[in-house]
């Protein structure tokens, strides 16, 4: 039951911070118990890293949707269509698994 500080950004994420108080469980100087404790918290500015990642996604998959609206009026791109279409696929999966992680990181709190 040792005491850390923590940051907290506005969508709900956390992130451990530097270490503040030693508990009277741990007789050892500078070790700690193992148990984390919220010794204070600091808000953060702006998004977390995985909002951020999430936004960067999306904005690629909003320039892939109009790169493929423009190619089905050109014609005659079929393959790179198809390549495109699955490359969407597989970043929605990814922004999939990061709202995952985001989602288990806020319910941890």
């Amino acid at each position: 039951m040792c005491y850390f500080e923590q940051t907290r950004w506005p969508c709900g994420y956390w992130k451990w911070g530097n270490f503040r108080e030693q508990c009277e469980k741990e007789y050892r100087t500078g070790e700690t118990c193992g148990l984390k404790l919220v010794y204070s918290w600091q808000p953060a500015q702006g998004m977390c890293k995985i909002c951020e990642q999430k936004c960067k996604k999306e904005r690629r998959i909003y320039k892939m949707m109009n790169d493929i609206s423009r190619w089905q009026r050109e014609g005659n791109r079929r393959a790179t269509i198809e390549k495109t279409m699955q490359d969407v696929n597989d970043i929605q999966c990814q922004i999939n698994e990061l709202l995952a992680t985001h989602v288990e990181r806020e319910r941890t709190l």
